[in-house]
This record gives structure tokens, sequence and C-alpha cells, in this order.
């Protein structure tokens, strides 16, 4: 037999989990959608998730997660860049008559102005990215 509250539901109508619940007591008052629904939520955050803080500025809160910045130097992008730029000025060669004749030459142009700057671009990222290692203390420790 069942203890009933005064509004005719088990435990009192009382649906709030407490930590004193066991799992049968949990299971009936959140149901096993939303039980699962947070044990999921649980196990992103064991993932290696940050943690969020919250920072309050003037009348509006911020939510900050602690996140280290990437190691990034650029020669990887740069590269992948420069290279569809030159595959788009390939591509337009064939049409090189066609669009001289509807005045949009100006593509082939801008393809090849991408592919130039994009080499002088990974050479710079290539140039900075061997100066920072070689002063290793401006850079963060590898582990």
């Amino acid at each position: 037999m069942t203890e009933e509250g005064t509004d005719g539901s088990a435990d009192g109508g009382d649906w709030t989990v407490r930590e004193s619940d066991g799992p049968e007591t949990i299971e009936r008052k959140l149901g096993h959608r939303e039980r699962t629904r947070l044990e999921r939520a649980a196990r992103r955050h064991e993932l290696g998730r940050p943690d969020v803080t919250e920072l309050e500025i003037g009348s509006t809160t911020h939510r900050v997660a602690e996140v280290e910045p990437m190691d990034v130097d650029g020669v990887r992008t740069m590269t992948v860049g420069t290279i569809i730029w030159g595959v788009i000025a390939v591509a337009l060669l064939p049409f090189l008559g066609t669009l001289d004749e509807q005045g949009r030459s100006w593509w082939m142009w801008t393809a090849l102005a991408g592919l130039g700057l994009g080499l002088i671009g990974i050479e710079y990222c290539r140039r900075r990215r061997n100066a920072l290692r070689m002063q290793p203390g401006r850079r963060r420790k590898e582990s």
C-alpha cells in the first residue's frame, strides 16, 4: 500500500529530488528520459569541458569559460588558402577568352593576387613560427 498525500499523489505530491532520495524515488519523480538527460549532461562535463563561471559587469551577467588559447602558427591555414587560390586560377585559365569578352578578366587577376599574397603569407607565418620556437619564454610550453 502506498502513502498518499493530501492531493492524492504518492510522496505527498512532492516532485522535488532530494539527495536522500534513492534511485527508485528519483526514477519515479523525474522519469526515465529526464534522468538519462541529466546523466548525459554529467558525463559531458567529465569529458573535459571547461568550468563556466559567471561574471557580472554592470547589470549584465556574462558566462565565461576558462579555456586556454589555441597554439596556432597559421602556416597550415595560409597553405590551404593559397592552394585554393591556385586551383581557382588554374580552373579559370581555359575560360580566359570568355572572361575577357564579358569584362570579367578581374576574376583571374583576383585569383592570381590571392595566390601571390598567399605565398607571401606562408613565408611570413613560417618565419614567425621559427622565431617563436627560438624564444621558448614567449610561448606556452608544450607537454
